[in-house]
């Protein structure tokens, strides 16, 4: 059974038809809009300031989204990909952006709309990614811009495909 737990009163809020797997961790003030998914060993942790997040948001496998204390809240927007053993802490990213597996992307970070933080890249501190860019290494740099396909076919493709991945899972 997932842990979704108050911190001080505040209560995750979750929207219509979000999928929580058995072992996902949801605590404070998380809001998150309709058809997010929180995959297996996910945590998602308000528990120093708050996560908002938008609609058809999906947190993979042993991804974790956290805060900055009193500083940087998280604030995620719409058809966002969090992908597998990512780390998002204190930092807003906009609509329609894939976070690649084993991603930091650290405090006071902005990610903008129709952007790629590519797998194993990471994020210094208040990094902007320019809208319609991919960003890879470490430290992280714009390597490219996105092609209309791309944004399509991977970003928009992940978000949409993963309440369908949802509906497949047996509740036994």
């Amino acid at each position: 059974m997932a842990l979704i737990k108050s911190v001080k009163g505040k209560k995750p809020i979750l929207g219509k038809d979000c999928f929580v797997a058995d072992n996902a961790t949801i605590i404070g003030d998380v809001e998150a809009g309709e058809k997010c998914s929180f995959w297996f060993n996910s945590v998602v942790r308000g528990d120093v300031h708050y996560i908002k997040m938008g609609n058809y948001v999906n947190v993979q496998d042993g991804a974790c989204i956290h805060v900055t204390h009193q500083t940087n809240p998280t604030i995620i927007g719409n058809y966002v990909s969090i992908a597998h053993h990512a780390i998002v802490h204190g930092c807003t990213i906009k609509d329609n952006v894939l976070i690649g597996m084993s991603a930091i992307v650290m405090d006071g970070c902005v990610i903008e709309s129709n952007s790629i933080v590519a797998a194993g890249a990471v994020l210094l501190e208040n990094t902007h990614v320019e809208s319609g860019s991919i960003y890879a290494g470490i430290p992280a740099k714009k390597v490219k811009d996105i092609d209309p396909e791309r944004l399509e076919g991977t970003v928009k493709r992940i978000s949409n495909a993963y309440p369908t991945y949802a509906s497949w899972i047996d509740n036994e």
